[in-house]
């Protein structure tokens, strides 16, 4: 029967001792904290107490100051309780270690450098992987998800066409403008349309898309695989016998490198048409002097180096997405972390690309 807490006072031959009766446990405990308050005792007596609670064990951890010799009669339970609310009493200084700057700066240089080694290494990891579930849909091609694909298509293509149209009309209008100042010094305002031409094909086209689609689709696709990897969504596909990189990771990758292209172009037509608006209204240059201009300036090799490295482009954006997706575990606020990096990386990748593209196509004549 459940019984108050309470203790006597007594003198023995080790000094003063405090004998608890009762249940030492929050419920009955009542004001006898504040009695002990500042209580002190030689030894304490708990052979007549019914229950402990880790209330109970810490008075009586105070009371002896984390001397479990000092206590006697105490059951073999009440001593494991009073052992472990003494091991939680250990006091551990909170402030950190002073280190220099400079240490501390090479220290996150060192974490970031390891960040970024293992991310590259888990990147080349999941790029295998999809090669060799392609590989299994080659052999077993009714598997493939021609539905998911089509879907995807709308999602990076049909859907981004409007902000990407007008990114790219606004983008041949600064262009224009920048190079006929600088040109205008020198009297020859008729050039910019050779830099307009150029410029837009060969490298702004495909890399201000893919950064668009980086930010809309590479986005898009972690936070819907990091939704589905926190929802246990992937887990239950393996259960069943349903690949995730097949069913979810292959159709987003493979819309990418069909789509990339084709929104590479219609970017590359939007801001020749911005530069030639520009140059019409500023420069007084007629649309189809323009064009004719254009014809005669840009190769024809311009075109296949904004086309090819499109594809490239979008393959990196895509995968870098459904990577950082698939890493998502813990938490909700996880998703938002991997977005950002699937994004970030994203972009980072595509222009690391583009300067090696840059490099080769001038190593092999293509300038």
């Amino acid at each position: 029967m459940s019984q108050a807490a309470d203790y006597t006072e007594d003198q023995d031959a080790g000094g003063r001792r405090i004998r608890f009766r009762g249940d030492l446990t929050i419920a009955l405990m009542g004001d006898l904290p504040k009695r002990l308050n500042d209580a002190q005792a030689d030894s304490v007596d708990l052979s007549d107490v019914g229950r402990m609670d880790t209330i109970g064990a810490w008075i009586v951890h105070r009371l002896v100051a984390g001397d479990t010799g000092r206590v006697s009669g105490a059951r073999p339970e009440f001593k494991r309780l009073i052992d472990g609310v003494g091991d939680a009493d250990q006091h551990v200084e909170m402030r950190p270690d002073r280190t220099s700057p400079f240490i501390r700066v090479l220290d996150e240089i060192g974490a970031a450098v390891s960040v970024a080694g293992r991310t590259l290494v888990g990147l080349l990891a999941f790029f295998g992987a999809l090669l060799v579930s392609a590989g299994h849909l080659i052999r077993h091609p009714s598997r493939f998800r021609w539905n998911a694909v089509v879907t995807r298509f709308e999602t990076v293509g049909v859907a981004a066409l409007g902000i990407i149209g007008l990114m790219s009309f606004l983008i041949g209008i600064v262009i224009a403008q920048q190079g006929a100042v600088q040109l205008r010094q020198f009297g020859a305002e008729v050039f910019t349309i050779n830099l307009v031409g150029r410029l837009t094909i060969r490298e702004l086209g495909p890399l201000m898309t893919a950064i668009m689609v980086a930010g809309r689709s590479g986005s898009a696709f972690a936070a819907q695989l990091g939704t589905m990897k926190l929802t246990e969504e992937i887990d239950a596909m393996r259960t069943i016998g349903v690949s995730p990189m097949e069913a979810l990771v292959l159709p987003r990758v493979l819309a990418a490198v069909i789509l990339m292209p084709l929104l590479s172009f219609y970017s590359m037509i939007i801001a020749i048409i911005g530069g030639g608006f520009l140059a019409w209204t500023s420069l007084g240059i007629p649309p189809v002097t323009f064009i004719q201009r254009i014809q005669e300036v840009v190769p024809i090799t311009d075109l296949w180096v904004g086309l090819l490295k499109a594809p490239v482009f979008g393959a990196i954006i895509a995968l870098s997405g459904c990577f950082q997706g698939m890493q998502v575990e813990g938490n909700a606020e996880e998703v938002g972390l991997r977005t950002t990096s699937a994004v970030v990386q994203g972009i980072f990748l595509v222009i690391v690309l583009d300067a090696f593209f840059a490099v080769a196509f001038t190593w092999v004549g293509w300038i």
